[in-house]
Parts: C-alpha cells; sequence; structure tokens
C-alpha cells in the first residue's frame, strides 16, 4: 500500500469522522486509523482504543516527556496527541495510515519525515458549520463560539501556499466522499476552492481565533 499517511483535518464538525467512517467500512482491508490519545472524556458510544485512547493528564504528559508524540495540540483544556507507535502499527498491518489531527498537529508531522499527503476539510459556509455542531448536542453555545473561532483559524492555515496537497468542500456528502477516496487511492484529484474568507468572517459578529500557537487573538468585526 502507500507508504505516505493521508493526514485529514479540518473544524470540527466538518464532517471529517463521517467520511473516514465511511472510507474504513468501505475499505477495512486498505486503510487503518491512527488512534490518538486525548484527555477529553468520551462521548456516547465512543470506545476506548478505537476513537481516542483516552488517558489521564499526568498520564498524557508522561508521556509527551517521554517524545512519544510526533504531534500534540490542546483545545478546551484538554490535550490531543498521535504517538509514532500508532502510525508504525498501521502501517505494520499493510494499510495506508489516516491521520485526523487539526492544524497545530499538521504543521508538526509536516517537520517529520513522514512526508505526509494533506487533505483540508472546509465546510461549504459557517451557518453550516454552526448548524452541525449544534446538532451534535455535546456542546453549550459558548463552546459551539470556540469552535467556529478554531475554525477561522483553521481555515485561515489552509489558505496559505503549500499547506494542504488537496482540499474538498463538504457541501454534498457524496461527492465529498468520492473525492476522498479517490485522494486515498492516489488518484490526482482536482481540489475545490475555500469560499473567500470574507464571506465567512460576515456570518460571526465577534470571535476568537486561535493562531496555532499558545497566543489568542481578538478580532473585531465591523
Amino acid at each position: 500500500m502507500f507508504a505516505r499517511p493521508l493526514v485529514v483535518f479540518g473544524p470540527s464538525g466538518v464532517g471529517k469522522g463521517t467520511l473516514i467512517a465511511r472510507l474504513f467500512g468501505d475499505h477495512p482491508d486498505k486503510f487503518g486509523f491512527s488512534v490518538s490519545h486525548t484527555t477529553r472524556q468520551p462521548r456516547p458510544g465512543e470506545t476506548d482504543g478505537k476513537e481516542y485512547h483516552f488517558v489521564s493528564t499526568d498520564t498524557f504528559k508522561a508521556l509527551l516527556a517521554d517524545r512519544a508524540f510526533i504531534e500534540h495540540a490542546q483545545f478546551s483544556a484538554n490535550f490531543y496527541g498521535t504517538s509514532e507507535q500508532a502510525i508504525h502499527a498501521v502501517r505494520e498491518s499493510g494499510k495506508r495510515c489516516v491521520l485526523d489531527i487539526d492544524s497545530q498537529g499538521v504543521r508538526q508531522v509536516k517537520q517529520t519525515d513522514l512526508n505526509p499527503v494533506c487533505l483540508f476539510i472546509s465546510p461549504p459556509d459557517m451557518d453550516t458549520l454552526r448548524r452541525r455542531l449544534r446538532g451534535r448536542g455535546t456542546d453549550d453555545d459558548e463552546a459551539i463560539q470556540r469552535r467556529l473561532a478554531a475554525a477561522l483559524a483553521e481555515i485561515e492555515y489552509a489558505r496559505q501556499p503549500d499547506t494542504c496537497d488537496y482540499l474538498i468542500v463538504n457541501d454534498d456528502l457524496d461527492r465529498a466522499y468520492a473525492s476522498l477516496k479517490d485522494i486515498a487511492f492516489g488518484e490526482d484529484v482536482e481540489s475545490d476552492v475555500i469560499p473567500p474568507l470574507d464571506v465567512i468572517l460576515d456570518q460571526i459578529d465577534h470571535h476568537t481565533i486561535i493562531d496555532g500557537t499558545d497566543s489568542v487573538v481578538q478580532v473585531p468585526i465591523n
């Protein structure tokens, strides 16, 4: 199979998990998921070792100190990290490794020798993303606003030159899945175009953009 892992990233609620789950369901012998570690609590239906390795903050920090992670990030007081062991385990099974991480993780993985293929999944607009986040029923309004702010940071990062190899706007699940499948199998796919950022910004009155570091930038929208 392919030596280069496929890195899929995009805002929370954009449909990454649904698309990846469909790919794995259709081709379980071809692709494997790199199971990340996290300190957040499991959501209903999630299983330890399947969606994530759910660990305590102390355990996560110990793994971090041991340099077990090739990438790690923090969001909403929770830590997330991908171990090198998880990627090698998928490779050794003869499958192509797929990673679902955020832009902080992408920056770190691109600095390794993994030479990943990076695919960004974009929402068609912020209203659609907001509805999807609310529809999950797992976050209050404040948490949703944080996720929307983080989404803008992800979109801005993806718009930078040479950030991603492919880009899919998830405005139609079947169309987006067809593109994802072709990319996963190494087909050359024409990327979509992210909607202009000013159009996206017009849909939010005020937000906080996390720039991928430890700093936070307040951005007023006139």
